[in-house]
């Protein structure tokens, strides 16, 4: 009978929201119309805003392309920064994922691991760069530092996640030949895993591209910095032809690493 009235049930109330749903909906927008009120958020400041940031636009034009020399000196250091980062925190990554694994390491090894990772995941790039131009001073190794750990917090963790989960059959089957830890590690943990690892190699290229850029603004090396003294400057054109370098950088460096995970199909 209660089969009969299931398939029986009009499809209007079989995807209807039960009342906790449409209680939590209700919550979601009294908190947002109050977080809009708190922030001053109204149609004539947003007009205002628009009109002000098409002043800004018409500024940035044409672009200014006399300064040929800063802009590839910002250039170079930005893509320096954003590979050596990623190199050093891939590296890093390895084996501190493969001790934040539940099912590689004991339990104590696991917990400092994973605490390191959260650590490194937990203070945005920017204030780690802050931080490290204050250690370091300015310049490209601030940035290089911050991009490091901010790889070691993202690519350690999915690495983690990704040993967790593969088979144990492959593992026991290397370790009933006699073979060490580092031989199970190499001969059982990597193969299983090493095509996401790849993956999460290039797409944190990929974000470290971006975030080279961030990091420079804090006078952590790169482009970011050129950026940052051309707004101060007022200085909209050469704000323009840098604006369109770095998308166009991000652009190919996104066709490079979509190029290199077809390359090794992962």
């Amino acid at each position: 009978m209660d089969a009969v009235n299931a398939t029986a049930r009009p499809a209007s109330t079989a995807f209807a929201w039960s009342g906790k749903q449409k209680l939590a909906l209700l919550a979601l927008l009294a908190y947002t119309v109050y977080v809009i009120a708190q922030i001053d958020l109204s149609p004539a400041r947003l007009l205002s805003g628009l009109h002000q940031g098409a002043r800004f636009l018409s500024r940035m034009f044409p672009p200014d392309m006399g300064k040929m020399d800063v802009l590839w000196e910002g250039i170079r250091e930005t893509l320096q920064i954003a590979v050596l980062a990623t190199v050093g925190g891939v590296a890093l990554s390895l084996p501190v994922g493969l001790m934040a694994a539940r099912n590689m390491v004991p339990h104590w090894v696991c917990a400092i691991a994973r605490s390191l990772i959260a650590v490194c995941r937990a203070v945005h790039p920017v204030i780690t760069a802050i931080m490290f131009v204050k250690a370091v001073g300015f310049g490209p190794l601030a940035g290089i530092l911050a991009l490091t750990v901010a790889t070691v917090g993202f690519v350690g963790k999915l690495f983690a996640d990704a040993i967790e989960e593969i088979s144990h059959k492959q593992i026991e089957a290397v370790r009933a030949t006699g073979a060490s830890f580092g031989n199970v590690v190499l001969f059982g943990v990597l193969p299983q895993v090493m095509s996401r690892f790849v993956g999460f190699a290039t797409y944190q290229l990929d974000s470290n591209l971006r975030n080279s850029t961030m990091v420079g603004i804090v006078g952590a090396g790169g482009i970011g910095g050129a950026l940052f003294s051309a707004f101060l400057r007022f200085e909209y054109s050469f704000v323009c032809t840098i604006l369109a370098t770095v998308i166009a950088i991000i652009v190919v460096g996104e066709l490079v690493v979509n190029a290199t995970r077809k390359a090794l199909d992962v």
